[in-house]
């Protein structure tokens, strides 16, 4: 998997030459594709060839393309690369139950202390010390819905009171829901690359949603989207900006702790991804989950 995060935000030509990514527009720019992990075209007048398609799938790269909104609404993802594919879908669809539930109790635990640790961040002690407790009274499969009554608290708390979710014309909503998908689709490809089916949930289950695992999984991940938001967009009627669109998608760059060691996200999520097949085909009890820690930028050595 590459390292390099590749942002595409003018009317540009994209085809494969020598075994790179051309970008062709005003000047000419390649970048060699195995240095390459993920690609985002916003502008809805760029072109890209079908062997440039191939190549990016063949070296296990994400390629999100984004509506008129420049919102990410679609990801190309690697199709039947890993070398045990049939043994992690039967796996993955033979988990039964309280297997499912007991990992997603892990996932919900996980994802709470990263909104307390978001809170704490934020000098909110006494609000992160409420979503801890919260985080000590999740049960097996979530049953007392803990995951809702913390979010209930914690985006009023973190924001404004009077904050939600649901207000689209929010530039913090926006500006949240952007950075999510950048995670989410990430997360597709790494499942993918893993020989998951991302359709098949522990949690979620939707009929409609090809990536009800993508969205299991993203859970601790999106308090960094939320503590990147807080710090950045101050105002519901803020701007949302290319510059904004540019720091967000290069959120997948930053520092998250895993099994108290720091990796970049894009990282922390392949081992996220490698431990749930190890829960799955070896029956590991514990799978590895990102602890969120201060915004910082990943150094690549």
């Amino acid at each position: 998997m590459g390292f390099r995060n590749v942002m595409i935000m003018g009317d540009v030509a994209l085809s494969l030459k020598n075994c790179c990514l051309c970008v062709k527009g005003e000047s000419v720019v390649s970048i060699p594709v195995e240095d390459i992990d993920t690609v985002l075209i916003e502008n809805r007048q760029s072109t890209i060839s079908t062997a440039l398609l191939s190549a990016l799938a063949q070296a296990g790269a994400a390629l999100f393309v984004c509506d008129e909104k420049h919102m990410p609404s679609a990801v190309l993802q690697p199709f039947h690369r890993h070398s045990r594919q049939s043994e992690v879908m039967h796996a993955q669809l033979a988990a039964t139950r309280p297997t499912q539930k007991q990992l997603w109790q892990q996932i919900v635990i996980a994802k709470i202390e990263n909104q307390a640790k978001c809170l704490a961040l934020q000098s909110l002690a006494a609000e992160a010390a409420h979503l801890r407790s919260v985080a000590k009274s999740v049960r097996s499969g979530d049953e007392g819905n803990a995951e809702a009554v913390a979010a209930a608290y914690y985006f009023p708390r973190l924001f404004e009171k009077g904050f939600t979710r649901g207000k689209e014309e929010d530039a913090r909503n926006a500006a949240l829901n952007y950075g999510y998908s950048i995670l989410r689709g990430c997360i597709a490809r790494s499942l993918a690359l893993y020989g998951f089916l991302p359709a098949f949930g522990l949690h979620h289950r939707s009929g409609l949603n090809q990536f009800n695992l993508a969205d299991d999984v993203i859970e601790p991940f999106r308090p960094l989207v939320d503590l990147f938001v807080v710090r950045t967009v101050e105002t519901p009627d803020e701007e949302f900006t290319p510059a904004l669109r540019r720091q967000l998608f290069n959120l997948i760059n930053y520092e998250i702790e895993v099994n108290r060691k720091t990796y970049g996200v894009s990282y922390a999520i392949e081992l996220t991804v490698q431990s749930l097949s190890a829960a799955l085909v070896q029956g590991a009890k514990e799978i590895q989950l990102p602890a969120l820690q201060e915004l910082c930028q990943h150094s690549y050595e």
